[in-house]
């Protein structure tokens, strides 16, 4: 009989001691889908897509519609021939130049992001005045999820970002509405200077410091 309430007792503490037990943690998170890249070619001094350059295209495009709420980074680059202000201005007309192909495919201009970076990030290091054809690309970046885009929190530092942006890629013209709208963000007028940069640099595809979004955080729309 002591036996069997040994048994008993033993059982029941073992019951116990299980039911004390912690869960298990729950298992990790899925880890971040990893971005797929694409580099589109071109010819020297040109910005139109040639035959093979659409194709490459049309798999980024593929690519973003297989992952759903993706977005896409278009960064124009250049060789080192020609002046660095050129290279900057021909490099974002080629990022351009593949972000309206990605709309065609189907794209949503909202999810796609440009920039030009000229002579920089060279992919065959070269001196200065080398025609390298692996250096006149776009890379094209399929990422992962959307993320919130970052919006300036005053105007201020935004009338700075728009008016550095400007001189960035218009440093040979002076006398123009929007060079008045620089000296009007200088003065503290940015009622007055922001919307008229923010449509200078958008009828030249200049992409706005938060690109897709108007002052103050107002989405463009698809363009």
């Amino acid at each position: 009989m002591l036996k069997k309430l040994l048994v008993v007792a033993a059982a029941t503490f073992l019951l116990g001691a299980c039911a004390a037990e912690p869960p298990p943690p729950p298992p990790p998170p899925p880890p971040a889908p990893q971005a797929q890249t694409f580099m589109v070619f071109f010819d020297w001094d040109r910005s139109n897509l040639t035959s093979q350059a659409v194709d490459t295209v049309r798999q980024a495009a593929a690519a973003y519609k297989t992952r759903g709420s993706a977005n896409i980074t278009a960064v124009g680059h250049t060789d080192t021939s020609g002046s660095p202000q050129y290279n900057m201005a021909l490099s974002l007309r080629r990022a351009n130049a593949v972000k309206d192909q990605l709309v065609r495919e189907g794209v949503p201009a909202t999810a796609i992001q440009v920039s030009g970076r000229g002579e920089e990030g060279l992919l065959v290091q070269t001196g200065d005045n080398v025609r390298e054809p692996q250096n006149r690309r776009v890379e094209i970046s399929v990422g992962g999820m959307v993320s919130t885009t970052t919006v300036f929190s005053d105007p201020a530092s935004y009338c700075k970002a728009l008016s550095d942006k400007w001189r960035q890629y218009r440093t040979s013209q002076v006398t123009t509405p929007e060079s008045a709208a620089i000296y009007k963000c200088e003065q503290g007028n940015y009622a007055e200077g922001i919307p008229v940069l923010e449509d200078g640099l958008i009828q030249a595809k200049i992409p706005l410091p938060a690109p897709g979004y108007r002052w103050p955080g107002r989405p463009i729309g698809p363009s």
